[in-house]
């Protein structure tokens, strides 16, 4: 499939989409949308996909917001469509039932900022900056800020900067624990690389269930949460990549995983 506002490739299991409209700061319009919805479908589909890597092209932004000069064109109809329609995009990442790593390369702001949060964890380059400036426009987040980023940091913190617009630093949402790392922007894209290579080797079944155990049991009630490991556990440990796994351990050497989340 062709591709004109990302770029989309495949190696050794890992997937790697990088959003391409660099003159626009990698701003996301209706047809970045579309295409990025297309690549997930793709990687949903694809058994042998085992980890997705999101990026921006350039040094200057992962995505720097939505494009300004589409939504003005909206009224409160078409803005609800809008935003119903990309805000379920970004949410298939977080539903992925495999691990997304965004790699942070500059600015991640309103929606890029959303999309990075959607992922599973954040590397970022030293240069990279971040925020939720939708109030400056007298907006507000419609992609999951004002949900994602009180969960991540606390609400206090959140409605900070969801309230005042601000931008902050690499280091600053690293301490905040909106970031996992940072590294130097020539360094980013190899460290985040060796991530997904590692857990490129793991068993999907159990990529998938430390995924949905994790997210739904943030949801609900400590022993709730504990019985969805329960059932999640239980699954696993039918699965051909435990079997795997612990002949593996027992017989002293590396394990190869090919368990399949689709018969």
């Amino acid at each position: 499939m062709t591709y004109s506002n990302i770029m989309f490739e495949t190696t050794d299991g890992i997937s790697t989409i990088t959003f391409n409209r660099p003159k626009a700061l990698n701003a996301l319009n209706s047809d970045l949308l579309g295409e990025l919805d297309r690549a997930l479908q793709e990687i949903i589909g694809n058994e042998e996909i085992r980890v997705l890597v999101l990026t921006g092209t350039g040094e200057k932004a992962f995505v720097a917001g939505a494009d300004i000069t589409e939504l003005a064109k909206l009224d409160t109809l078409s803005a609800k469509v809008f935003i119903n329609k990309g805000l379920s995009i970004i949410n298939k990442i977080a539903e992925l039932p495999i691990p997304a790593i965004a790699a942070v390369n500059g600015f991640a702001l309103g929606g890029g900022l959303e999309i990075a949060m959607a992922c599973d964890f954040i590397y970022a380059s030293t240069s990279a900056r971040f925020g939720q400036p939708e109030i400056n426009l007298g907006l507000i987040p419609g992609y999951g800020g004002t949900q994602r980023l009180p969960r991540i940091i606390g609400i206090g913190r959140a409605k900070e900067l969801l309230l005042s617009g601000k931008m902050i630093s690499a280091e600053e949402a690293y301490r905040l624990g909106i970031v996992n790392r940072t590294l130097a922007p020539d360094a980013l894209m190899g460290e985040v690389m060796n991530i997904a290579r590692e857990m490129a080797t793991k068993g999907k079944v159990a990529l998938r269930a430390i995924k949905q155990a994790v997210n739904y049991g943030l949801n609900v009630d400590l022993p709730s949460g504990l019985r969805i490991e329960t059932d999640a556990f239980a699954v696993c440990l039918a699965s051909s990549d435990a079997k795997e796994g612990t002949s593996a351990f027992l017989e002293k050497r590396k394990p190869l995983f090919k368990g399949r989340l689709i018969p």
